[in-house]
């Protein structure tokens, strides 16, 4: 019997062409990457209260060592016309779209809190209190009137104002260790306000209606 032996040559493209899908594949998957870490690090929630600790400066230092705390600025998210944002005072009370927001932190790290569940149904309520801000320009000296906002004071306002609570737990300034950052404090008030009531964002944090939800630092670690 006569063998008959196949014409048929390899083409060196056929190789490209067997990964050619899969790693357009692989390639476009990788392109959302930044996007699913934004969006879907953990499943966003309207009234999610999300922290972070901004890049290191004197006021960043004072705000983060007189409370012991590894945040120095938070905001509540809401939703506007699909796309999620963050209500905060930094500069004026504005709103932020998200990845902006988490680019501006320190490391791009970030913790989320929710409100429990039985707190959940006051969320619609505390956001449109929190709106009323809208403008409001930056308060440095972090007090609690109404003229100028700070981040921790929005957020207790915006609730205090929809559910007639507190929302963590105000400390005068006295009680905080503030004596490593008297020159800052200085420049800003001229004196020690020790008597001046305020809420941190990490007695915010710590309020009890409130629970952690997600945060980058523990998935950062897992990488």
């Amino acid at each position: 019997m006569k063998t008959v032996v196949s014409r048929e040559v390899f083409d060196p493209s056929s190789l490209w062409r067997l990964f050619y899908c899969p790693l357009k594949n692989l390639l476009f998957i990788s392109s959302l990457l930044p996007i699913i870490f934004v969006a879907g690090a953990h499943e966003p929630r309207v009234g999610d209260i999300y922290f972070q600790s901004l890049p290191r400066n004197a006021l960043v230092n004072a705000i983060e060592g007189a409370s012991e705390s590894p945040y120095s600025h938070c905001g509540i998210l809401v939703s506007k016309g699909g796309e999620w944002f963050v209500l905060e005072a930094i500069g004026p009370v504005k709103e932020t779209p998200l990845a902006k927001w988490i680019n501006q932190a320190r490391y791009k790290s970030y913790e989320v809190f929710r409100l429990k569940k039985k707190h959940a149904k006051q969320i619609p309520e505390f956001i449109v209190a929190a709106r009323k801000y809208l403008g409001r320009p930056y308060d440095i000296r972090y007090r609690m009137d109404d003229e100028k906002i700070y981040c921790s004071e929005l957020i207790f306002k915006g609730y205090r104002d929809a559910t007639g609570e507190q929302l963590g737990k105000l400390v005068r300034f006295g009680e905080l260790k503030w004596a490593r950052h008297i020159p800052i404090i200085i420049e800003i008030e001229g004196s020690i306000p020790v008597n001046r009531i305020m809420i941190t964002p990490r007695h915010l944090s710590e309020a009890k209606q409130l629970e952690k939800v997600f945060s980058s630092k523990k998935r950062l670690k897992k990488g």
